[in-house]
C-alpha cells in the first residue's frame, strides 16, 4: 500500500543501474519496485505471485520491457534462483543494487514447531539472502562496486514470541550482513540491512493485526504517524546510491522511534 503522495528526492546515480529485487510483487517489495523505476533503474523483480507481478510491470511500465521486468521464482529453489538471476543480467546488464526483500512472517507456535516447518521457513527468511549475493558480487566487481540490502525486521529486537523461526532469520540476517561488508568492501561493495517497523502493508492490515495492536504500535513508536512502505522504500534508495558511498555493514532502522 503506498502512502500519500509525498515528494521523493531523486538520485542520479540510479539512473539506468540494473536493480535486482526479491519478493517485489506486493507491500513493501512493490513500493521498493515503484521507487527504483521512477529513479529511471533498469528493475528485475521476483516473485511467486504472477498476477500481482504482471499488475505491478503493467502499472509502472505498461509494455516497457527496456526498464522493468518480472520473473517467477520460488527463492526456496536455488539452483532456479540462480539461474533468474542470470537471466535478468542477459536482459539488463550486470546487477549494481541487490534488494533481499522476500520473506515470509507467518506466525506459528514454538512448542509445536517441527524440524521440516524450521527448515522450510529458513529457506524463505535466511539462505536465500546469502546466495543471491553470492551471485551478484561477480557483476558488482565488473561494475567497479555496488550495493546489497538485506532487510531485516524490528520483531526480534522487540521479542515478539509468536515466529520464532521468522526472529531467528532476522537476527542472522544481521550477523550476514555484517560479515559480508567486510569481505566484499575490498571492492567496494556495501552491505547493508534495512530494518521495517511494523509497517501497514494490506497483508498487515487485512490478515494480520488486531484491533489491540494499532493501540500497541501507537504507544511504542516515537513519531506517532503510520509507517508506510513508502518509508521504506526511501531508505532502500539512499541506501543504493552513491550518496551513501562510504555506509556499509550498517543496521539501519525505520520504525517511526519503536526500538
Amino acid at each position: 500500500m503506498s502512502a500519500n503522495n509525498e515528494q521523493i528526492s531523486q538520485y542520479p546515480s540510479l539512473n539506468n543501474k540494473h536493480v535486482f529485487i526479491t519478493g517485489g510483487a506486493t507491500g513493501i517489495g512493490a513500493e521498493i519496485v515503484r521507487a527504483f523505476y521512477q529513479q529511471g533503474a533498469k528493475v528485475s523483480f521476483i516473485d511467486i505471485d504472477e498476477p500481482a507481478s504482471q499488475q505491478l510491470c503493467a502499472e509502472m511500465g505498461g509494455s516497457d520491457e527496456q526498464r522493468i521486468q518480472y520473473f517467477v521464482c520460488d527463492i526456496r529453489n536455488i539452483p532456479h534462483l540462480l539461474e533468474t538471476i542470470n537471466l535478468a543480467k542477459s536482459q539488463f546488464g550486470d546487477i549494481g543494487v541487490l534488494v533481499n526483500n522476500a520473506a515470509n512472517d507467518a506466525r506459528h507456535d514454538t512448542e509445536s514447531l517441527s524440524v521440516e516447518y524450521w527448515d522450510d521457513q529458513m529457506a524463505v527468511n535466511l539462505r536465500p539472502n546469502f546466495f543471491t549475493a553470492q551471485a551478484v558480487v561477480t557483476h558488482m566487481k565488473r561494475l567497479g562496486g555496488g550495493s546489497i540490502i538485506n532487510l531485516g525486521s524490528i520483531s526480534w529486537r522487540i521479542k515478539q514470541d509468536f515466529m520464532p523461526v521468522y526472529t531467528t532469520a532476522k537476527a542472522a540476517l544481521e550477523g550476514m550482513t555484517r560479515t559480508l561488508a567486510k569481505h566484499h568492501g575490498r571492492d567496494n561493495i556495501r552491505v547493508n540491512t534495512l530494518i521495517p517497523g511494523w509497517v501497514m502493508t494490506e497483508k498487515q492490515l487485512y490478515h494480520r493485526l488486531q484491533a489491540s495492536d494499532f493501540e500497541d504500535i501507537r504507544k511504542n513508536q516515537c513519531i506517532k504517524e503510520t509507517l508506510e512502505s513508502t518509508h521504506i522504500a526511501s531508505a532502500a534508495l539512499f541506501l543504493a546510491a552513491d550518496d551513501s558511498k562510504m555506509l556499509t555493514a550498517q543496521s539501519i532502522i525505520v520504525d517511526g522511534g519503536w526500538v
